[in-house]
């Protein structure tokens, strides 16, 4: 973060200076830039590069850099209005509009503006990742032998069977597909298992990301309820019983938002009530690796206990490690394997095999079993610093569920309580949240927020975030 920020300002810096050379005049040496501004190599290269994309400076390797030449000047802007036609011209003959709406997954993505305290993160603080595991896992994986050729399109073999043990029951390496990433694997299973068109049941509330894909392919998500024991079974069987709808998409460990883990007797019951139906269930097992020190023995996946090719699962990498290192998978049974295979293949051919060898290094280092178990701990002593505050200081905001796993808790606004004007006025205060309503694929039960205490520094930012959310609700909650 400290690096990241110092490369922009050097940026700025040199930027506001380069009126002082002519067009292709020599800006001065990297040496000297180091120290005149007592930054690093490093930063003033990556500063250097930066103007250089923006089209500012030339880089000439062992002759320095200079200022480049000035643009021609820019064409007048064209009319682009005829799109609109275009885009909606088949809208009318579509069962289900498959307009994007990326704003529920875009609020988690997006960074806040500096000083906003940062509770509405998906990922790992930098301070969480493994940036030293990952970057030696990285230049292993450059010097392995034809680490730059191209991979089996089903993913390595190695990374397959690790995957495949991770699952358990009967599950190898043949069932498993390496995709780039859960997002991609939750789009791959999406398409596979459902025309444009069909219903698809969700929990309620549930994942945006999952709700964005699903309308994008032209899906109609129906929700089915869910408490702190996850999806309802009587619910669920009505839901397939009135809709015909051949899948469902739940995530049983520690769901996002609620946190909420299937109960054990609740599992079987899914299992029988899709294979009744008729109707797979796509398992979304994205937070097994962000267990908490205090959770105790973890419920296998429901892919474990599956015998007859109903569950699709769905797992990554990527919220243990780091957004970049995109490596998950898919795993499934069936006729339905060659099915996703094939619209893996056609959507991207297949995952860069240095990030496949990549996440192998790491995996299968002693240093990966240290960090797990340090995220775990760090996980739950921020959980339990972020709960311990909201109670105190914002009583307002219902934390009916404190879970022990995930990254985040779910908190309930009060009764007639405006969700848009708290996230704004939260904001306003400096502590970005996210809005409880792109979880929900119809009307909400009422205002809720999630707010992550993975993405913040530590317990500080914590509870300086917790300060700012009571400033907000001074504000509306009145």
């Amino acid at each position: 973060m400290q690096e990241s920020s110092s490369v922009a300002e050097l940026a700025r810096s040199l930027k506001a200076e380069l009126d002082r050379y002519p067009a292709g005049g020599k800006l001065p040496s990297s040496r000297a830039l180091v120290e005149r501004f007592r930054v690093s190599p490093v930063t003033v290269s990556r500063a250097l590069a930066q103007l250089a994309a923006e089209g500012l400076v030339v880089t000439r390797p062992g002759a320095g850099a200079y200022r480049a030449e000035p643009r021609a000047d820019a064409r007048p802007a064209g009319d682009t209005s005829w799109q609109e036609v275009a885009l909606s011209a088949d809208a009318a003959a579509e069962i289900v509009p498959r307009a994007v709406d990326a704003s529920g997954v875009l609020v988690t993505l997006a960074a806040p503006p500096p000083g906003v305290v940062e509770f509405n993160g998906g990922y790992l603080h930098p301070g969480l990742q493994p940036e030293s595991a990952m970057a030696a896992a990285l230049a292993r994986a450059g010097r392995r032998p034809g680490a730059w050729g191209r991979p089996p399109t089903d993913g390595l073999p190695e990374l397959r069977e690790w995957f495949a043990r991770g699952l358990g029951g009967t599950v190898t390496a043949a069932d498993v597909l390496v995709t780039a990433g859960g997002q991609s694997a939750l789009t791959t299973a999406l398409r596979a298992l459902a025309p444009p068109g069909a219903p698809v049941l969700v929990e309620s509330p549930t994942y945006p990301g999952m709700l964005a894909i699903a309308r994008a392919a032209g899906l109609r998500p129906v929700p089915v309820p869910l408490d702190t024991e996850g999806v309802r079974p009587e619910l669920l069987t009505a839901a397939f019983r009135a809709t015909g709808a051949r899948v469902l998409v739940c995530q049983p460990l520690f769901q996002n938002p609620t946190g909420a883990v299937l109960a054990p007797a609740r599992r079987a019951a899914v299992l029988r009530i899709a294979r009744e139906a008729g109707a797979f269930v796509v398992e979304d097992d994205f937070a097994r690796r962000l267990v908490h020190e205090d959770a105790g023995p973890l419920p296998p996946p429901l892919v474990a206990d599956d015998q007859d090719g109903v569950v699709v699962h769905v797992s990554s990498l990527t919220k243990a490690t780091s957004p970049s290192l995109r490596v998950g998978m898919l795993a499934a049974r069936g006729p339905v394997l060659e099915r996703l295979r094939a619209i893996h293949v056609v959507d991207s051919f297949f995952v860069p095999r240095p990030l496949q060898e990549a996440a192998l290094e790491l995996v299968g280092a002693p240093a990966w079993s240290r960090h797990l178990r340090a995220v775990a701990g760090e996980l739950r002593s921020r959980r339990d610093t972020m709960a311990a505050a909201l109670r105190l200081q914002v009583p307002e905001l219902a934390l009916p569920h404190i879970p022990s796993g995930g990254y985040h808790l779910w908190l309930r606004l009060p009764e007639g309580s405006a969700e848009a004007a708290f996230v704004a006025a939260a904001l306003r205060a400096g502590v970005a949240v996210a809005p409880g309503r792109p979880y929900f694929s119809a009307e909400p039960p009422g205002g809720h927020v999630r707010v992550s205490f993975a993405g913040v520094a530590g317990a500080a930012e914590i509870a300086e975030g917790v300060r700012r959310l009571r400033t907000a609700c001074d504000e509306v909650l009145r």
